[in-house]
């Protein structure tokens, strides 16, 4: 198990981070139910509750407090059911991106949402929190056990949890035998967890398909794969867009983890698609050595969303499988990857670096190539806000490494190629026809040979 100075370290920033987060008031409306409001002073017993949302009342909670509540409410037995589970709340406010990700998910399809208000079990300190999980899964797993005895399947069961709520899904999914339809882990919590046991935290055998998005594996999030798909994005640590500076107070603590619900909601809110590849590491994955998805996938790349499966087309599916995907520094932050490689005519003595920059109407987006000494072929991948069939231009700058008691080539010449993932036997490299010569610090421009479908 992680530290007591690691958890107290957890519950400090928490603490800061909530009390400038603020509490988001009551839903409008006297009929409507809404989270509680805890106080640290008064403990952490736990006090949970059911607040069911439909796509006809979605700012609207109906709270289900006993087992013929449900059959009074507008629970519907025959539409699938996503259950949200938020984790640790240090001041015991309400989580202020529950509203979005009700919204999001019925914006999407029509089901019944459930969100679990266990705020006062969550607030206080962290390792508090952490003593409440398994009362609380059990609760949670008791409630499922009702909607079972309904006649709900439980395949069509979808259990969303959120940093600590995502071991919460993993404990729920365990007394269940593993046999729910889905979890999806958001930034799954890392202090307390990173060395505990399968059976104490989320693992792939808790649903038939597990899923996680790791966004801040550096601080408040697990770092290692919990589930059968595994999305490290932007290697799963610093997401751009996020201050990296303590200065910016609340979102300088908070700004890496949240990412994960943020991008979840975008996922589901935008058709662009935010599709993930699986590599060996992130270093090998920005150096273009993971361009498809053929192994273990067969060819068909994981995406964030509600697709079933994550859209995979695998009747069985591998566990703790790593996948790496980058992002924009704002919603909807899907991007287009793309394969550079720049092959030299010649090979040279130093290390040649190659900066493109891929232009469109609306955006330039940049990447450097650096080609090893005595090499070559080099190869990176860049990040694009629009299809690479859109790009209007490109700019070619080779960076010569002068020093005072030797000068770089003044030129280089190689081929340059581009194409977008992923790179399958239907998609070829597109190439310029011809040698092209770069001077050195000049920025060079040249169409791309790419057209849409």
């Amino acid at each position: 198990m992680v530290g007591d100075l690691e958890s107290k370290l957890f519950a400090v920033l928490f603490l800061l981070s909530t009390a400038q987060a603020g509490n988001t008031g009551r839903l409008s409306g006297h009929h409507c139910a809404d989270f509680q409001t805890a106080n640290i002073l008064r403990g952490s017993k736990l006090k949970v509750q059911f607040l069911l949302f439909t796509s006809s009342s979605p700012s609207c909670g109906e709270l289900i407090l006993a087992d013929d509540d449900i059959k009074k409410s507008s629970f519907n037995s025959s539409l699938e059911t996503k259950i949200i589970i938020h984790g640790f709340r240090a001041l015991g406010t309400k989580p202020s991106w529950i509203e979005g990700l009700v919204h999001a998910i019925l914006h999407t399809s029509q089901v019944n949402v459930i969100a679990v208000d266990w705020v006062y079990g969550s607030t206080g300190a962290y390792p508090s929190a952490v003593e409440n999980v398994t009362q609380l899964a059990l609760s949670i797993s008791q409630f499922i056990s009702k909607l079972l005895a309904l006649g709900v399947s439980g395949t069509s069961i979808h259990i969303i949890g959120v940093s600590l709520g995502a071991h919460v899904g993993g404990l729920v999914g365990h007394f269940h035998g593993g046999q729910l339809g889905r979890i999806t882990g958001l930034d799954p919590a890392g202090p307390k967890y990173t060395r505990a046991s399968p059976e104490e935290r989320l693992d792939p055998g808790d649903a038939l398909f597990v899923e996680a998005i790791h966004t801040d594996a550096d601080n408040f999030g697990i770092r290692i794969p919990v589930g059968h798909i595994d999305y490290f994005v932007n290697g799963g640590k610093d997401q751009p867009g996020c201050p990296r500076f303590i200065s910016a107070g609340y979102k300088y603590l908070i700004c890496d983890h949240m990412r994960a619900v943020h991008l979840y909601v975008s996922a589901l809110k935008h058709s662009c698609p935010i599709l993930a590849f699986p590599c060996a590491s992130h270093q090998d994955f920005l150096n273009g050595h993971c361009v498809d998805c053929v192994d273990p996938f067969l060819f068909s790349c994981p995406r964030i969303g509600l697709l079933e499966q994550a859209g995979v087309e695998m009747r069985k599916l591998p566990k703790e499988v790593k996948v790496y995907l980058m992002t924009s520094t704002s919603a909807p932050f899907c991007v287009h990857h793309s394969l550079v490689e720049f092959q030299l005519q010649t090979k040279r003595n130093v290390v040649t670096s190659i900066e493109i920059t891929f232009c469109s109407n609306s955006t330039n987006d940049s990447a450097k190539i650096t080609i090893p000494k005595l090499q070559v072929m080099g190869k990176q991948l860049l990040a694009h806000r629009v299809p690479l069939c859109q790009i209007n231009s490109m700019t070619l700058k080779y960076l010569p490494k002068n020093k005072f008691w030797r000068k770089d080539e003044s030129s280089i010449v190689g081929k340059f190629c581009a194409a977008q993932l992923p790179l399958d036997s239907n998609r070829t490299m597109s190439c310029l026809p011809w040698n092209i010569t770069l001077p050195g610090n000049t920025n060079v421009s040249y169409e791309l040979p790419a057209t849409c479908a």
